[in-house]
């Protein structure tokens, strides 16, 4: 049994509510609904705002119901049945290795997009010393990412700092300008916010110093084998948004703005700098692969890495990419 969750129970209040709204005449046959979870108001999950805003949701027969809510919560969701697919593929990668029966399909970043950010009173790694760091989910990306920053830094994150969950990234800002946390690991546009709105330090960026595989989508195995055409349309909505992202610079940026509430000129700065991080096919590579799962099988404490078969099924992601011609 699945423990009660709060944030389980607003999905399940938000699914029940959409199936309450009026349904199209018989004539028209209506758009399937389907529940994609998304952990934090960032670029990571740009594709799936581009899916929904230009329509690639609805060409594909499906009603997306994009639902903000921290990956746990989320895996354990899908798990239930009550959501469909989850975008956070990175925390879904650590649930799989502890044996929760979830397949990731599709991988959008294969670079950390996280710098590590700091009040302005703290100029150097040395100054982290006794201070707090903020995270959406413990040994969610983010997480991971901040870890590998600080030891390469030269910081102990396990004697030398206090890491706490606060919220999602732009309410981790909050946190961050209030005093309640001292570092913060930004992806864009909030460390943009972060540097120029509130005058914080930037001491460290993760983007080229490793893979981390993060964004995507993961459905639930049974999902995989019982809604296979679902989960291909899903696939091909999200395959058109990321395409979309690679050849529309202003489009997407348009997007952002929209729906993280930022200034145009922001939202084309976190599109510039965030884009040599995604994937342009859904596909890593199997270096980049074998690179993140041996990482994380050593944050984590495995004796060795979980075969790449156990945790990826790129196979509908292939067909989609075939048809969609994305290469």
């Amino acid at each position: 049994m699945v423990p009660f969750d709060m944030n389980r129970a607003l999905i399940a209040a938000f699914v029940l509510a959409t199936a309450l709204l009026p349904s199209p005449s018989r004539a028209e046959a209506p758009p399937q609904r389907a529940v994609i979870t998304y952990s934090s108001r960032s670029i990571a999950s740009v594709d799936l705002y581009i899916a929904q805003e230009r329509g690639f949701f609805r060409e594909e027969g499906i009603d997306a119901q994009l639902v903000q809510v921290q990956a746990t919560a989320a895996i354990a969701a899908t798990v239930s049945g009550e959501v469909n697919a989850l975008g956070s593929v990175g925390s879904a990668i650590r649930a799989i290795q502890r044996g929760v029966p979830i397949k990731v399909l599709a991988v959008s970043l294969i670079r950390p997009l996280f710098w590590l950010v700091t009040r302005p009173e703290l100029k150097t790694f040395a100054d982290l010393k006794g201070k707090v760091a903020g995270t959406t989910t413990r040994g969610g990306s983010q997480h991971t990412a901040g870890i590998r920053m600080l030891r390469r830094a030269g910081i102990d994150p396990d004697k030398d700092i206090t890491v706490m969950t606060a919220g999602d990234v732009p309410t981790q800002l909050k946190a961050l300008v209030n005093g309640s946390i001292q570092i913060g690991f930004f992806s864009p546009p909030t460390v943009i916010i972060a540097r120029d709105k509130f005058k914080m330090n930037v001491l460290a960026n993760a983007m080229d110093e490793f893979s981390s595989l993060q964004n995507g989508l993961g459905v639930l195995d049974k999902t995989l084998k019982d809604q296979r055409d679902l989960v291909k349309r899903m696939l091909r909505a999200r395959g058109k948004g990321n395409r979309y992202f690679h050849q529309n610079e202003r489009g997407s940026a348009e997007v952002l703005a929209k729906y993280l509430n930022i200034d145009m000129p922001t939202a084309l700065e976190t599109y510039r700098i965030s884009l040599p991080a995604f994937t342009s096919n859904g596909i890593p590579t199997d270096d980049e692969i074998r690179e993140y799962l041996k990482l994380d099988a050593q944050l984590i404490g495995l004796p060795a890495p979980t075969p790449a078969e156990k945790i990826f099924d790129f196979s509908l992601q292939r067909e989609v990419n075939k048809e969609l011609g994305i290469k």
